[in-house]
């Protein structure tokens, strides 16, 4: 089945499955996480997904890990969160090194009708998109389908 999902891939999307690539899901709601982790899982062409229920832990994880050669993850995080929310989380992760950073594309999901939210996010240079909750296969292949990682 996963070979399957892999040749329907174009040619240039294959050549960039020579690269590992990973997820990392940022949100406090447990079903959140679960959901976004079944849809990354299933869909058949990622190598890893790992969430985070709190920011300040996944900023953590990924200011300490320093990827293998190749690997890029890709970062969804929620806007609304205790102890940090999205926008600090952003603010701090734009602190990293670059190193680090050129590892990560960010994507921020938020079910967040409010324009303040998604103009916030369109300052940091670090956000590739700004995606609206519920996260779906639609979102995932449109996702996947842009990213240039």
């Amino acid at each position: 089945m996963k070979e399957q999902r892999l040749n329907s891939l174009s040619p240039e999307k294959q050549m960039h499955r020579n690269n590992k690539l990973h997820f990392i899901v940022i949100d406090d709601s447990k079903l959140d996480c679960f959901i976004v982790e079944k849809l990354i899982k299933y869909n058949g062409t990622v190598d890893s997904v790992k969430s985070f229920m709190q920011a300040t832990d996944a900023l953590e994880y990924i200011s300490h890990s320093r990827p293998e050669e190749g690997v890029h993850t890709i970062l969804l995080i929620d806007i609304q969160m205790p102890v940090m929310n999205g926008f600090e989380f952003l603010k701090a992760f734009d602190n990293l090194s670059q190193e680090i950073k050129r590892n990560y594309t960010v994507y921020v999901i938020s079910s967040s009708v409010n324009d303040d939210d998604s103009d916030v996010v369109k300052i940091h240079s670090t956000v590739k998109q700004f995606i609206n909750k519920p996260f779906t296969s639609h979102s995932l292949a449109r996702l996947l389908e842009n990213a240039n990682c």
